[in-house]
């Protein structure tokens, strides 16, 4: 990266600087360059003179002249200027500008590939909805954040695996098994009344009645008891399809979908609850059974065993994790989880230093809220009720894209307002409009010369001279800084 040969520069030239006496034999700061807020300023610059100025006591304009003096002249350089109070800036040479044009086509799709992870393997697990119901927009946010900031880990050098935690345990799906088989008697003719906390949507009607085109009355004529289990795995495999197409509809994969319920069914719950006893981070009180995290400076313990014998989401979370970095060695966690999860971030970081884990191996990305308009106008949804607006229909109506522009252009830490009425007009104030226009036409001019047979792959770079062509390779070379960033921070939004 240019960024990288810069700081060599600069440590150079201070290391010229004191071998010369000019500058006092202290250590030398880390060196950082940054990109100035006016580009009439240059491309980079660096306070490093105002660094040497704090340990020197030395005028730090005068430090900043010194040192540039003594860069070396190389080819990436156009022009070094000194600016007060002490900075040093870099203009990079347009000659070399339009170089890297070659370089930048001969390089393909691996151009900006930075090898910051060194094939450290990082297990990214995101969306890991409930399979009750359809994705609604707000899981679409969760699944635009991970799909890009996987494809960045890979490009820094990651190995990357892309799981989705299927909840297939718990009194949520017992709620939805009670539900689709009220609603397999109900289209049947059976009367049979809705659990009080039943899923309500009209989607669980359509599932019903696609199972009965398949099934028939096949499961009216069994118990109950036999009936609702074998019924609701149909409806769950089902669901679990669903969600799987939409997520590809919207161009997001997954390496790995994860049962939940596996971790009682290989003993992996078993096995880390009696690890965590043994380590005295498991007590008995009330009933129930907790996880002492208060030793771990949690503010306060969490049940993990209830009263009534059954787990709690905690615990399957816990034997989640020991799976993640004791049986499958991850280097890395990184979790994408619903505003409502915040308070779930110190207690799984309690878990994992209590198995012997350095908790800043697990990374934590809370996906903020998503609220949906129509202009001015707020649009309602309930899950539970059935009132909402499907990430299927969202995706039907302003088009994949659309859907995964807006979602990545702002911070995972900020409540978003979706304005679906922006992301489908063709103007200027759609930012991605634009953007597919400008490829529209791009592609346009690259099919007119195939039709009249024209080689542009040793094309003359030198004559790319005016100002918006070098503005736009000065982009282009800032590809590698960008990953390298985003993979450092967990900040998608950046790319935008």
């Amino acid at each position: 990266m240019i960024k990288q040969r810069i700081i060599e520069l600069l440590a150079q030239a201070a290391a010229k600087a004191q071998e010369s006496g000019k500058l006092p034999p202290v250590v030398l700061p880390e060196i950082t360059v940054e990109h100035p807020q006016n580009p009439e300023h240059g491309d980079y610059a660096s306070s490093i003179s105002l660094k040497l100025a704090r340990a020197t006591g030395t005028e730090p304009l005068q430090i900043a002249r010194d040192i540039a003096e003594l860069i070396a002249p190389n080819p990436e350089i156009g022009a070094v200027t000194v600016a007060p109070p002490g900075f040093i800036n870099f203009t990079l040479g347009n000659d070399w500008l339009t170089s890297q044009v070659d370089s930048i086509m001969a390089t393909g799709d691996a151009y900006g590939n930075v090898d910051l992870g060194q094939g450290s393997r990082v297990q990214l697990e995101f969306v890991s909805v409930n399979p009750t119901g359809p994705l609604h927009v707000g899981h679409g946010r969760g699944a635009i954040l991970g799909s890009t900031l996987a494809n960045v880990l890979a490009a820094a050098g990651y190995k990357v695996e892309k799981e989705y935690y299927i909840n297939d345990a718990g009194s949520q799906i017992d709620a939805f098994y009670r539900s689709l088989y009220a609603r397999y008697q109900q289209c049947l003719g059976t009367d049979a009344e809705m659990p009080s906390d039943g899923y309500l949507g009209k989607y669980m009607v359509d599932l019903a009645k696609e199972i009965i085109a398949e099934q028939k009355k096949r499961f009216l004529s069994m118990p109950p008891e036999k009936a609702l289990p074998e019924l609701g795995k149909i409806g769950l495999a089902k669901m679990i399809e669903l969600i799987k197409d939409d997520l590809e509809r919207l161009g997001v994969s997954f390496d790995v979908w994860f049962s939940e319920q596996s971790l009682f069914d290989k003993g992996q719950y078993r096995k880390v609850m009696a690890l965590l006893k043994k380590g005295g981070y498991i007590g008995e009180r009330e009933g129930a059974t907790w996880f002492v995290s208060t030793a771990l400076g949690d503010d306060k313990d969490n049940v993990v065993v209830r009263s009534d014998g059954s787990p709690s989401y905690f615990a399957s979370d816990i034997a989640y994790h020991y799976n993640k970095f004791l049986e499958r060695k991850f280097d890395k966690v990184i979790n994408i989880w619903g505003a409502d999860h915040q308070g779930h971030i110190s207690r799984m970081k309690a878990v994992v230093s209590a198995l012997g884990i350095a908790p800043e191996r697990l990374e934590v990305i809370i996906s903020q809220m998503v609220t949906l308009r129509r202009g001015d106008e707020l649009v309602k949804v309930s899950k539970r009720s059935g009132d909402i607006i499907t990430l299927r229909e969202l995706v039907d109506e302003v088009g994949a894209g659309a859907c995964r522009y807006f979602f990545a252009a702002r911070s995972a830490d900020s409540q978003m307002d979706f304005d679906l009425e922006l992301a489908k007009k063709q103007s200027a104030d759609n930012p991605v409009y634009y953007v597919q226009y400008a490829h529209a036409r791009i592609a346009s001019i690259l099919r007119l010369a195939e039709d009249k047979k024209i080689d542009y792959s040793d094309g003359d770079v030198s004559m790319l001279t005016a100002e918006p062509e070098l503005t736009l390779i000065r982009k282009m070379l800032l590809l590698s800084e960008v990953i390298e960033m985003v993979a450092q921070t967990l900040e998608p939004h950046h790319l935008a």
